[in-house]
């Protein structure tokens, strides 16, 4: 095994540890989730010039534009907590609870259009 395929498989288990240590911001979560996708890319691109198997070339890329998808989720994402509960920590959010009103015309409106349409004590 090259030194190559070594920092390769480091960079993957370092990233993995700070996924699963650090979860207290939603931004640090997202950076080793980016790790993660960063060093499967280069871990098959590398493995798929090695071996010359022509038929998989599609796969790095393929796992870009996952890659690309998932950062566009993960950004809007917080974007949306930060400005809704002013922080990005995870451990302040409760999303299995769905807070439900009923509005004047007793149809179910969610928690966030009945507070800035109508004041409810």
């Amino acid at each position: 095994m090259s030194l190559v395929y070594i920092n390769i498989i480091i960079a993957f288990t370092v990233s993995l540890t700070g996924l699963l240590i650090y979860r207290s911001h939603l931004i640090s979560s997202l950076l080793c989730l980016e790790g993660i996708i960063l060093s499967l890319f280069v871990m098959t691109t590398l493995t798929i010039l090695n071996t010359h198997f022509t038929l998989a070339s599609m796969i790095p890329i393929i796992l870009l534009v996952f890659a690309a998808c998932e950062a566009a989720l993960g950004l809007s994402l917080l974007v949306i907590v930060s400005n809704t509960y002013g922080t990005d920590y995870v451990q302040n959010l409760n999303l299995l609870q769905a807070k439900i009103y009923y509005s004047h015309n007793n149809t179910y409106t969610p928690n966030l259009i009945i507070k800035k349409q109508h004041n409810l004590n």
